[in-house]
């Protein structure tokens, strides 16, 4: 039975909950043994809520042993791996740590607040010999994973363009803290970003259009265009200023030589350009479950991670930077491998 610890109980924190406890229930030799956050004692009473709801709301924590302080649980424990859903500014150095005493780590998106922690954390899962994912979701999602397995097999030939959104409301507390959230870009953006360097690979350059609505937030609303050799056209947005009963959206739309498929009230529309439409038929889980699970199984069966492997969502949080920079610079491209350094303010 693999034994895990969760560290970080906010949204993300009962999502990743959640699905450990599906996959027991399923027969996964998986079980969550341990919760830990320093503020255990006040939000193991609330319910929390995120962009997209959970699949159920697991109120009784008894079955838990619960924990303040992560060297106490670690201490306590006979752990397997540990699931780390703290605020961003904390990824690299504790996953650092972990990888480094023996434990598997899934350690949620982003990576990290900069390239240079990123590789300091793939450094640490390669001396350590230990598995380390970074859980960027929407290469799980199935909405996503039927859009590049479209891209891949060439069916409706080659893609020439395509835009994607993600937006919502501006979340609360350390999120509004750029210095610890890296803003919209790191939080939310990465996302598409991920998503976008995962199907159609890394682009050589990236023009990104910034502001800040949210003082000290960082950027708040981002639109970049995507350059590439072969000339599609590719760009995403992300607003996370969208108050009010907006609620939340994430779509796009990938126009290809002989259709296009449109994703929007999670459903995924495919349009050939010489037959009729249709909607495709897709697996109801969400991308949180199928990461875990696929990080579970990884680790379980001692299989390589290639799906959401360090080193590509390393390179997610590089373009990131190349965002940034070019936000930065009022729109100007920035090439990506370039010298360039972004500037250390998101």
């Amino acid at each position: 039975m693999l034994k895990v610890g969760l560290i970080g109980f906010g949204f993300m924190g009962h999502m990743h909950m959640e699905n450990y406890v599906r996959l027991q229930a399923e027969g996964v030799e998986v079980e969550l043994v341990a919760i830990c956050d320093l503020l255990i004692e006040e939000l193991k009473h609330q319910k929390v809520e995120g962009n997209i709801a959970t699949d159920s709301q697991i109120t009784d924590l008894s079955k838990y042993r619960l924990y303040a302080d992560i060297e106490e649980m670690l201490s306590s424990e006979q752990l397997d791996m540990v699931s780390i859903t703290l605020p961003t500014y904390l990824h690299a150095d504790l996953t650092c740590d972990l990888l480094g005493r023996g434990y598997h780590v899934l350690c949620e998106k982003p990576m990290a607040l900069n390239s240079a922690d990123g590789r300091r954390m793939i450094a640490a899962a390669e001396q350590s010999g230990k598995k380390l994912m970074i859980g960027q979701c929407l290469r799980f999602w199935p909405a996503y994973e039927y859009l590049k397995e479209t891209v891949d097999s060439g069916r409706f030939g080659a893609a020439t363009g395509g835009y994607f959104f993600r937006g919502g409301a501006t979340p609360d507390g350390w999120f509004r803290i750029g210095e610890k959230s890296g803003g919209a870009m790191l939080d939310m953006h990465i996302h598409d970003t991920d998503a976008i360097h995962w199907i159609f690979g890394k682009p050589e350059k990236v023009l990104s259009m910034s502001r800040n609505v949210v003082p000290g937030s960082g950027y708040d609303i981002v639109s970049t265009n995507y350059s590439y050799a072969d000339g599609k056209v590719i760009n995403a947005q992300c607003d996370w200023t969208l108050q009010g009963d907006y609620g939340f959206s994430m779509v796009y739309r990938v126009n290809f030589e002989k259709g296009n498929i449109v994703f929007e009230n999670n459903q995924v529309k495919v349009n050939p350009n010489d037959a009729p439409g249709f909607i495709a038929e897709l697996s109801p889980d969400m991308g949180y479950y199928r990461e875990i699970r696929y990080f579970v199984e990884s680790v379980m069966n001692d299989t390589p991670i290639t799906t959401a492997e360090p080193v590509s969502t390393l390179g997610s949080l590089e373009i990131i930077e190349a965002e940034i920079l070019s936000a930065d610079r009022r729109g100007e491209a920035v090439t990506l491998g370039s010298k360039n350094e972004p500037s250390p303010q998101v």
